[in-house]
Parts: C-alpha cells; sequence; structure tokens
C-alpha cells in the first residue's frame, strides 16, 4: 500500500484549474510572519523594509532617492569580466587557496543552485543559499560572500523585476557575467515509485504551468497541487517518505534530496530558458579601447552592457535615446523598466492645463556588436545629455551553456 503523508499547509497553495489562470502570491503579512520564524536575515534594510509595507509602500525610498538624486555617471569606464573566469578576489581562490564563496537566490536544490555549481565548474567553490532576495547582495556587502548568482528572466514568463531594484539599490554590485541555462523541469519521486504509483504532482505555480501540457495527458486522477518552494517540496517528500507523490523540480534537488528522476525534460516546450546574473562588488575600471567586434575569441561569448537611467523629458524621450545607440550601429536587445521611486508622476505644463504622468527608470541591454569599446562609452556620455541620471549596472559576457 503506498504510504501517503499530507504536505504541511505552509507549503500548499490551492491548485489552479487552468495553467492561464493567475499565480497565487503570499500577502505582506504572511511574508513577515515568515521571516521571523526563519533565520535572521543579514539585511540591514530590513525594519525599514517593514515599515514601508505598514504605510503600503512596495519598498523602502529612501536609498532609491540618493542614487537618482546624484550624478551616478561621470565618464564610466566599462569594465570586462568573463563569467566563467571573472576577476578573482585574491590570487588563491578557487585553486590551492581558499575556495570561492558564492551566494544565490533561493534555497538548497533551487534551479539557481545549479547555476551557480555550472559557473563556477572549473574552481572550487562553496555556494550557499539565500532564503530572501536581498540577502544575496547584502552577502556581498558584507564580505560573506564573493560572488553571487541571481535569476533575472525566464525566457516564457519574463523578468525578474525585485532583482533589478536590488541592484538600482545596492549601488556598489555590479553585474560581471551572465549564464543562460536551458530549464530541465524533472519529475521527482521516492525511488522505487512508478509513475502508476502517483496520485499527485506538486511545484511551484510557474513549474506547473511550464507542464501542464504533459500534467493534462498524464492522468485524470492526478491530482495536482501548488507550493511555494519545489526544492522544498522535494526535501519534505524525500524526508517523509511519501510514494505516491512527485515533485516537478531540479536535476540538483534529486541529488540533493536523494530523489529518483522518474522523467526529465518534463516542460511542454523545450525552448525555455533561464537567465541568471553573477554579481560582485566594486568595479573592475579600465579605460576604454578598439575592439574587433562584440564577441570574444570564443564565438559563443557575447559582450553585453546593461544601463539604467530616467530621462529628462520622461517616457516620450524613449526614442530619442534608442536613436545614440541606433547611430552607432550598436544593438539594444532588450528594454525594461522600472518605476522611478524618488519621482513617481512627472507634472508637465502644456497649453491645456498641468498633466501628470508617471515617471519610470529605464533599463537596457546592449550588444556591441562590430563598434569598439568607444563606441558604446560615447553612446552612454551622450545619453547623459538627456538623461536625470545614467547608472551602468555591468560590463560582462554572456555564456549559452547546456
Amino acid at each position: 500500500m503506498a504510504l501517503r503523508i499530507g504536505i504541511p499547509p505552509n507549503l500548499i497553495r490551492p491548485s489552479s484549474s487552468s495553467c492561464d489562470a493567475m499565480i497565487m502570491k503570499p500577502t505582506r503579512a504572511s511574508l513577515k510572519q515568515q521571516r521571523r520564524k526563519e533565520a535572521p536575515n543579514l539585511s540591514p534594510l530590513r525594519k525599514a523594509e517593514e515599515i514601508a509595507s505598514t504605510f503600503g509602500l512596495e519598498m523602502t525610498i529612501a536609498d532609491l532617492e540618493h542614487l537618482f538624486s546624484k550624478e551616478a555617471f561621470e565618464d564610466h569606464p566599462l569594465h570586462r569580466r568573463q563569467l566563467m573566469g571573472p576577476s578573482p578576489p585574491s590570487p588563491g581562490f578557487g585553486c590551492s587557496g581558499k575556495p570561492l564563496r558564492v551566494a544565490y537566490q533561493g534555497f538548497r536544490g533551487s534551479y539557481c543552485q545549479e547555476a551557480a555549481c555550472k559557473a563556477f565548474s572549473s574552481i572550487h567553490c562553496e555556494a550557499f543559499p539565500c532564503t530572501h532576495m536581498e540577502d544575496a547582495f547584502q552577502a556581498l556587502e558584507d564580505g560573506d560572500a564573493d560572488r553571487a548568482i541571481v535569476p533575472v528572466e525566464n525566457s516564457i514568463d519574463g523578468t525578474i523585476d525585485r532583482n533589478f531594484d536590488l541592484l538600482l539599490r545596492h549601488q556598489g554590485v555590479h553585474i560581471i557575467g551572465e549564464l543562460v541555462l536551458p530549464v530541465n523541469h524533472c519529475l521527482l519521486s521516492l525511488h522505487g515509485t512508478s509513475r502508476s504509483d502517483l496520485r499527485r504532482v506538486i511545484s511551484h505555480p510557474q513549474a506547473l504551468n511550464h507542464c501542464w501540457g504533459r500534467l493534462e495527458r498524464f492522468d485524470h486522477r492526478l491530482q495536482i497541487e501548488e507550493v511555494p518552494n519545489a526544492a522544498e517540496a522535494a526535501k519534505y517528500v524525500s524526508e517523509s517518505k511519501i510514494t505516491d507523490t512527485a515533485v516537478i523540480g531540479s536535476r540538483i534537488a534529486a541529488k540533493e534530496f536523494g530523489l529518483a528522476l522518474l522523467e526529465q525534460n518534463f516542460q511542454d516546450r523545450s525552448e525555455n530558458f533561464n537567465r541568471f546574473l553573477q554579481l560582485g562588488l566594486g568595479v573592475q575600471q579600465h579605460q576604454p579601447r578598439e575592439t574587433t567586434g562584440g564577441r570574444g575569441e570564443d564565438e559563443d561569448v557575447v559582450w553585453k552592457t546593461t544601463v539604467a537611467f530616467s530621462l529628462e523629458k520622461g517616457a516620450s524621450d524613449l526614442f530619442r535615446a534608442m536613436s545614440i545607440f541606433e547611430r552607432r550601429g550598436i544593438s539594444v536587445t532588450k528594454v525594461d523598466h522600472r518605476p522611478n521611486r524618488s519621482n513617481p508622476v512627472r507634472v508637465v505644463e502644456e497649453k491645456t492645463g498641468e498633466h501628470r504622468y508617471f515617471d519610470y527608470v529605464f533599463i537596457l541591454d546592449v550588444e556591441e556588436g562590430s563598434t569598439s569599446d568607444t563606441g558604446v562609452h560615447e553612446a552612454l556620455k551622450a545619453l547623459k545629455d538627456i538623461s536625470g541620471f545614467v547608472h551602468v549596472l555591468g560590463s560582462y559576457t554572456c555564456r549559452l551553456k547546456d
């Protein structure tokens, strides 16, 4: 007889009957209650965030106001760092000396842990999880980590805006590398459990949506349950010896918690990728130099620059900003926007009276293509002329790995 143990209430969310249903998010009250029960947070801004939550604010404003009110770009030099071989904090790191300390967002068994292991597969490193998103940034600033790995985008679900907000807040942290990994959703269960034994599949809502077509064809008796964290669910299934339940999770979760891989690549679409950023503290500065193009010696490596800026005339000037790069033959590969929390509403005097518009911070990814470092450098200087601020979040390489 199959052993069935209920999933604890704190791990369960009611499942939606359609993959198009909105993903449920925990309330502020539940998040604060959960945080009080967990290990102490590294972030000194936690108290400020709780105060902001009390007054209905999404996040602390003071730090972003400090960023947006000052000149953040004065002939900013480009920085070059390889993802797989970034400039080490000291000569002994990852070799015969002490290991590289890598903070990653999430829990043991998460896709972010998988990314951290692949990013530093060639050197000796110690990767550790950060339960709260800001903790990975704070670990860098506190000297508890030498590098951090954070997820920023999924090719199906889009951008993780919170991490860009944190990059704007933590000015000393910069992007020094990018890693794009194909998603491999695995069906995990106890060893000895077969597909015919399964009566329940649990996972994070995003993973369930990615696999909904497969789940609908699986078995009409199958119960689908949403949980806030697939890695924690995998750990619970393993420790509680639940024989009729599978978890959709990562390969590394199977390894961490001793589960069997019933099936790999369980997702509906093969064109499913996660984008991760490697972060470091401080910047490696040098003067712009001429190059032969945007790609390094390895043709699979692309140089990118990510820049955040606000526009003096608001969103109506976005075309002018884009044309600065277009005239120099520089490809803009991604455009995002976030609320300008230092000045969320722009007041404009027009003939018909006073009008109010939402104001934004724009975040661009540019590839240098066939232009030189000097071309990007000059484009950023020109962008400053029409911007309230310009902040280079990093110049780095992008690698696509299997």
